[in-house]
């Protein structure tokens, strides 16, 4: 027994022997625990709930003894937000940014870029007022070259230790939750910049982009024939250079300018010849800028899976990179020295994160750029090393051995080379007054913030002092001990005691009986504590009310008293009613419910509890079970409240007529069940049952009777309609007449439920035909459609049948087909004449409603079949998906409530009513019979899917592929033979309606399944910089 249990059997053991009328001080104070021996710091290990003189573990551990300061507050050093000294500016991650944030370290480190921006005049002039800056206003760039001017000179003179960057990539109108390309980026912030600049006047800025970037170089055509050249000038701004196969950047380099043979089928219209011939076709350099950028195609086309990948190979490069040997023109300055280094972390070309390694130009110092942390190289070296052991390669290949000043690496995309020059750049690019003026305002917003932050960590810490003072002097003198006391509950001790919260008013109110005094159940939640104590808190926090050794209960001390003496007494009177149930019952005895003797005790429990007021759970137990008092409530009001002895009373407050709910008991046991429930209704053995339940049950069994002989009527009169035997058909008429009748298959089949189970249906008493006709009163059918695909909503009728129905049934509408020779010629024309009429324009109105509805449904179940060499894989379904046949189809329809919804069956209303068409008896009707014939039946090795119109065959994909394992570029999808292949089309326009079936083909199994993440990521569209401003939006 747990020790709480302990302590509270121990309270009221007391109450065994001692009558209610004899309750003393004494046993009060023994009932809420007064006396109790106080726990020792040490010995007890946590706080004992029962014992409320236990004043251990309820949080003074942390107070108790010396405190480091910095423990007293949860707000970090504001200095750790202050840029160090001799670093860089971090930029802040707005979510998958990253690539755009290496980029603008590289470019800001460009000092030539820098200056030329802080070149470009601002049109911001109305920001300004006088000689200075709206104080009140502020500053919201109004063009790129704006954003990147003031960018530029937070990165340069800002105090913090990182920017935030949400002006310029809200500008551009990137999407900050989605990873781009960063190379495609590059280019098109560079074509950007450079069409914006091109509008300046200062040609040192408005020719920055191509005097840093941009070289040229020449597709140049070789005739084979006569030898003549043909060339094309082309400018770059990066040399893309493919990596597959090659170790080293030189022969990537190499492979670019390497020579062509166009030959056969590719030769080459030579005009000199004026005939193909064949030639030699290369790219020849013809200059290269000062800043030469080198874009490493790691992310790759790949032709099996028609998506990105990512090359993790290792590519070789050197710090120093002469061009002299590829250049057309020697004798110049080729000489270039590696300045950045951009890399890929991730084995994936749809995830991972970008950073940047990019050299000083004014100190050569290396830096590693990542977001806001920013690390700077020892010894002014670069350091790959550590970012390629950071994701493991699927290759295992290992990383070659790199001399000095060499470097290799399997994660650089982006290498930018510097063109070398004999003198170091002395350049010191000064920020512009407006701009500067700009950055001061920052920094001076940035200097108040660190100063408020300071005075609340050292507001922090004096409140986290005089908090210790207050808790190691409150908690020495906490134990009542025998001097006055008071109680409070432990849950405010645990707040007081609770560095993180603000200490709130002590209140008391949840533990207060109905006399509003504590409650003896809540002494296991309250602590006991002295006088003293109780006198602080409440004059510094507040609260009530209090709790003094006057709030002693007495009264609900006496009551839980004469509640325990009765449950004790309660066991024992169980097993007597127990023994004497077992005994044959002499003479007269009494009627009692069977599910009122099964549940006697736990009714007189709550009964006892009920009287006791909210009483505790522990307080409910017997024999090991535990009585909640809103769970038998819960129970009790499913059973519709009935109290003992009720379950046996009919509907007219008399003896139910139902021998099985009842048993007779003896005049002993009766006596003893009626000292716990005197209001409990009594019927003594000789009480006769309710007359009026009697004439109601007679009645009963004379409709079902009737029922019965009717149904045996109807089923004799019309055997083969209800064995469905012998049925004619409208497309093989028979010769034998010229008239067919016609009624719903929904009256058929409601009709066939009643005759086989007459006790358990109701008779049906009309034909119902009007659910057939529109509400002009024609026929929604035509003949054609009757022979077809509306054959499932009609049954045809003999006219022998017909007679014997208008004989047993309300015939509300005559509905049928006569068939007519037309014409003298032999063999004359047969036509088929329908009463009434077809009506054209409600049958064009269902068409369309019916079509509206396939095309527009949501949330409605498809099935999926794959197939391995067009033949069906019955392989074992997902247990949850299989179905099961063991019930017949009236069990499943009879187990339904009426008005469910079927939910294997959805359509959408959603499309507009025309009031001529829509007849809703008709169309509920439809829905019925639908529901029943046209459902697939799904066997095993099938998978339903929930689907609506509206998703594209993409998204549908995507579901097959966790349901399948199959990657979406590996599924070959068709219906009704028709291949699925639009992955943008709407499954309404592909034709895929509700219950439809499609077979899957895949072409081959995914081995890996790590790869079923990137899978995820290629299944969406991919829109790269659709939408932005880098496109012109």
């Amino acid at each position: 027994m747990a020790p709480r249990l302990q302590l509270e059997k121990a309270a009221w053991r007391w109450a065994e022997t001692v009558r209610p009328e004899e309750v003393s001080q004494e046993h009060i104070e023994t009932a809420y625990r007064i006396w109790l021996e106080p726990c020792i710091r040490g010995v007890c290990r946590r706080n004992c709930k029962g014992n409320p003189n236990c004043l251990v573990g309820i949080g003074e551990h942390i107070w108790l003894g010396e405190i480091d300061e910095n423990s007293f507050h949860n707000i970090d050093d504001p200095n750790c937000e202050r840029r160090k000294k001799n670093s860089f500016v971090g930029l802040t991650n707005l979510g998958a940014t990253c690539y755009v944030n290496t980029f603008l370290q590289v470019w800001f480190l460009n000092l030539e870029l820098r200056q030329a921006l802080y070149l470009c005049p601002s049109t911001c002039s109305d920001y300004m007022l006088g000689d200075g800056i709206q104080e009140e206003k502020d500053y919201e760039p109004q063009t790129i070259c704006e954003h990147l001017q003031y960018l530029f000179a937070l990165l340069q003179n800002s105090n913090r230790r990182y920017i935030d960057p949400s002006g310029f990539v809200k500008a551009l109108g990137l999407d900050t939750g989605q990873q781009q390309d960063a190379q495609e980026f590059s280019k098109l912030f560079m074509s950007l910049l450079e069409d914006t600049l091109s509008k300046q006047k200062n040609p040192d800025v408005r020719n920055i982009v191509q005097q840093q970037f941009c070289g040229e170089y020449a597709y140049v055509t070789v005739c084979n024939q006569c030898g003549r050249e043909s060339k094309l000038l082309s400018k770059f701004y990066e040399l893309e250079l493919n990596i597959q196969g090659h170790k080293q950047l030189t022969d990537c380099i190499s492979e670019f300018l390497k020579e062509e043979k166009l030959e056969g089928d590719n030769r080459y219209f030579c005009e000199n010849c004026q005939s193909k011939q064949n030639a030699t076709r290369k790219i020849r350099l013809l200059s290269l800028p000062c800043t030469l950028n080198l874009q490493l195609m790691r992310f790759v086309f790949d032709r099996q899976t028609g998506h990105k990948k990512k090359l993790n190979t290792y590519i070789g490069f050197s710090e120093i990179l002469d061009m002299e040997p590829y250049v057309e023109h020697k004798g110049g300055s080729y000489v270039y020295e590696l300045s950045a280094v951009l890399i890929h972390r991730g084995v994936s070309a749809y995830s991972g994160h970008y950073i940047a390694h990019v050299k000083d130009p004014q100190s050569g110092e290396w830096y590693k750029f990542n977001d806001e942390d920013i690390e700077k190289m020892e010894g002014k070296k670069l350091q790959l090393g550590i970012e390629e052991d950071l994701e493991p390669s699927k290759s295992q290949t290992r990383k070659p051995k790199c001399g000095k000043g060499t470097h290799c690496s399997r994660n650089a995309y982006m290498l930018v080379y510097r063109l070398q020059t004999q003198e170091k750049p002395n350049t010191t690019v000064q920020v512009p007054a407006f701009l500067q003026e700009l950055v001061d305002r920052d920094n001076s917003k940035f200097e108040e913030w660190c100063i408020e932050m300071a005075e609340m960590r050292k507001q922090s810490v004096d409140k986290g002092k005089a908090k210790h003072e207050e808790v190691k002097e409150l908690y020495q003198r906490l134990p009542a001990g025998a001097e006055p006391y008071e109680f409070v509950s432990l849950e405010w001790l645990q707040k007081w005691l609770d560095e993180s919260t603000p200490t709130k008013p002590i209140d008391n109110h949840a533990c207060l009986c109905s006399h509003d005094k504590l409650h003896p159940d809540k002494i296991s939640i309250m602590k006991r504590i002295s006088e003293y104590a109780a006198d602080i808190f409440y004059s510094r926090y507040g609260g009530g009310p209090r709790l003094t050794v006057k709030a002693l209960c007495k009264e609900c001390v006496v009551e839980r008293c004469r509640i325990l003496r009765l449950k004790n007494q309660l066991n024992e009177d169980y097993k007597t009613v127990n023994n004497l149930l077992k005994a044959a019952v002499k003479g007269d005895g009494f009627w009692v419910g069977k599910s009122s003797l099964r549940s006697w005790r736990q009714l007189a429990l709550e009964q006892l509890d009920e009287q006791d007021g909210d009483a505790e759970q522990s307080n409910g137990k017997m024999n090991g079970s535990t009585l909640n008092k809103d769970e038998s409530k819960e129970e009790r009001k499913e059973e519709e409240e009935l109290n003992f002895n009720e379950d046996i009373l009919c509907p007219h407050g008399e003896l139910c007529i139902s021998e099985n709910e009842r048993r007779l008991v003896s005049k002993e046991a009766w006596s003893k069940l009626q000292q716990y429930f005197p209001k409990a209704p009594e019927f003594p053995s000789y009480k006769e049952c309710c007359s009026q339940c009697k004439i109601l049950e007679r009645e009963g069994e004379e409709n079902e009777a009737l029922h019965k002989m009717i149904a045996n009527e109807q089923k004799t009169s019309l055997p083969n309609l209800f064995q469905d035997k012998n049925r004619p058909c409208l497309s093989n008429w028979p010769e034998d007449t010229d008239v067919l009748y016609i009624v719903s298959q929904f009256f058929v089949e409601e009709w066939r439920k009643f005759v086989r189970k007459p006790t358990r249906c109701s008779p049906v008493s009309s034909v119902g035909n009007s659910a057939l006709l529109c509400p002009h009163g024609g026929l929604m059918f035509t003949f054609a459609s009757m022979t077809k695909e509306d054959s499932k909503l009609i049954a045809l009728i003999w006219p022998s049948e017909w007679q014997m129905i208008q004989k047993l049934f309300v015939v509300d509408h005559v509905i049928k087909i006569t068939r007519i020779e037309v014409g003298d010629v032999n063999p004359s024309e047969t036509q088929y004449i329908s009463e009434p009429k077809l009506c054209p324009e409600c049958r064009e109105g269902l068409l369309c409603q019916q079509q509206r509805d396939l095309r527009e449904y949501t949330q409605a179940t498809i099935y999926v079949h794959k197939v391995v060499d067009n033949k069906k894989v019955m392989k074992d379904s997902a247990p949850e998906l299989n179905v099961s046949s063991s019930e017949t189809e009236e069990d499943k329809e009879e187990a339904k409530p009426d008005g469910e919804k079927d939910p294997d069956f959805n359509q959408s209303n959603g499309g507009t009513k025309r009031q001529k068409i829509s007849h809703q008896n008709y169309i509920a009707y439809q829905k019925q019979v639908i529901r029943r014939s046209m459902r697939h039946r799904k066997v095993r090795g099938e998978k339903a899917l929930l689907v609506s119109a509206n998703q594209t065959l993409k998204e549908l994909k995507i579901q097959i592929m966790h349901a399948f394992s199959v990657a979406p570029f590996d599924q070959n999808l068709s219906i009704d033979g028709k291949i699925l292949s639009d992955d943008c089309a709407t499954l309404g326009t592909l034709g895929v309606i509700p219950e439809s079936v499609i077979l899957l083909k895949a072409d081959e199994p995914i081995a890996d399944y790590a790869a079923m993440d990137d899978v995820m990521q290629v299944c969406m569209p991919e829109e790269g910089f659709k939408g932005t401003g880098l496109l012109g939006h």
